[in-house]
């Protein structure tokens, strides 16, 4: 069985973060293992507080996994302080880890900031040159560039900017209101849309993480980038489309949507 390594923080309402993660390998057919950065108190209506790991345990839980059970993909989520940073940094070059995905989490949904300011020259020193694929939102493409994205050309502006400066393929999400639920791939200096439709579902907590950690699944199955983002694509849909409503906010979505499908009949709750 392939395998995938999540380094990110926890959600403890399971709806985004490692949780989400951890759903979505195992849901796309890879063992799933784990590295935790911080630990988060929050729910479908926000985050109320963080605690982050200590750089020697997130240290000592990189190697246990790379000495033991080596991932064929990593997906690099949350990571608050430059100190961590540094850590996974130190880790993936040692270890030589391989199909590294990195969502550049830096602001939750919503409106959290996730990132600490003195952290954005670690990551963009140290992690970003690391990966083969960024996967930033609109607001986070921002972050990185200093550009304003107000429509697709500033996407594939963006997306150049950025993969040039970091020498790694870029995946700018659509959404955020703007160019429905496309997303655009670049890669080796040229652009591909993925072209998607928006489902009407309020529910899209974790959406980034799950994405990432697909793309990250299908990478570590032997797809090609863009056969892995098309894959990661249609997974989501298919998340989303089920139409799970928990929460009194904005709620996550079904990672199991698929393996609930064949027990219809058996949870009518």
């Amino acid at each position: 069985m392939k395998t995938a390594l999540t380094i990110a923080g926890s959600d403890s309402s399971g709806g985004a973060g490692m949780q989400a993660d951890i759903k979505t390998m195992t849901a796309n057919g890879v063992y799933a293992m784990s590295a935790v950065t911080a630990l988060t108190a929050q729910n479908t209506t926000g985050v109320t507080d963080i605690l982050e790991a200590t750089p020697s345990f997130l240290k000592a839980q990189l190697d246990a996994v790379f000495t033991d059970i080596f991932p064929d993909a990593v997906k690099l989520g949350m990571v608050s302080s430059g100190a961590l940073i540094a850590v996974i940094a130190d880790a993936l070059t040692r270890y030589g880890a391989k199909h590294i995905v990195v969502d550049p989490v830096m602001v939750a949904t919503s409106g959290a900031a996730l990132l600490r300011p003195d952290a954005m020259g670690v990551l963009k020193e140290q992690l970003l040159p690391l990966a083969e694929i960024l996967t930033p939102n609109i607001p986070e493409a921002e972050l990185l560039t200093g550009m304003e994205i107000r429509c697709p050309a500033d996407m594939e502006r963006a997306a150049q900017a950025i993969s040039e400066e970091y020498g790694c393929a870029v995946l700018c999400k659509g959404g955020h209101d703007l160019n429905d639920a496309n997303d655009l791939l670049w890669q080796k200096g040229t652009a591909r849309w993925f072209r998607g439709r928006r489902i009407k579902n309020p529910n899209t907590h974790g959406t980034g993480c799950t994405l990432s950690s697909a793309i990250a699944s299908n990478l570590a199955k032997g797809y090609d980038l863009a056969s892995s983002v098309e894959r990661a694509k249609a997974y989501i849909s298919g998340a989303l489309a089920a139409q799970l409503d928990l929460g009194k906010g904005r709620g996550p979505m079904d990672h199991l949507f698929d393996l609930r499908s064949r027990f219809i009949g058996e949870d009518r709750a």
